[in-house]
């Protein structure tokens, strides 16, 4: 029974050993009461589990994928045809539809081109803002992860 419980344990800790080890990659625990190499793995499994309980962040769990990025081209080129269209409308009213047209088109061009820059910029925003709360979410669990730890009489720096 006994031996069932540590093959229990083992394999749990085989799981732990296989994750990506942010929890405690920038942290150094020390044993301070002399537990066993054991004791401290449990400590460290149940550490684990109780910080991600409370900071509600788990580092094993791969991250949310970062929002598609914009389309590259086109909105210059149909900003373009359609200030074209416009321009020439408003030209063959005037008298002159290709002048109308080519004004037309510099104006459409350079509008598509604007809101084609506006998506890119807004994309880094949404890409650096998800980056910034993964980080404060890990934060969250170190700082849960190495409280556990001390409480169960562990140095860790």
């Amino acid at each position: 029974m006994l031996r069932v419980g540590l093959v229990a344990g083992a394999a749990l800790l085989a799981v732990m050993a296989g994750r990506t080890v942010e929890a405690d990659a920038q942290m150094y625990i020390f044993p301070e009461q002399g537990q066993s190499k054991e004791q401290q793995e449990q400590d460290q499994f149940s550490c684990y589990q109780w910080a991600k309980q409370q900071s509600g962040y788990d580092p094993n769990q791969q991250a949310a994928a970062a929002p598609p990025p914009p389309p590259q081209g086109g909105q210059a080129v149909r900003g373009a045809a359609r200030g074209a269209a416009l321009g020439a409308v408003g030209g063959a009213i005037a008298g002159d539809a290709g002048k109308g047209a080519a004004i037309g088109a510099a104006v459409g061009g350079g509008a598509g081109a604007m809101r084609r820059r506006q998506s890119e910029m807004q994309y880094q925003q949404q890409v650096q803002e998800q980056a910034a709360d993964r980080q404060a979410a890990q934060q969250n669990f170190n700082r849960a992860y190495g409280v556990c730890l001390e409480g169960k009489g562990y140095k860790v720096g």
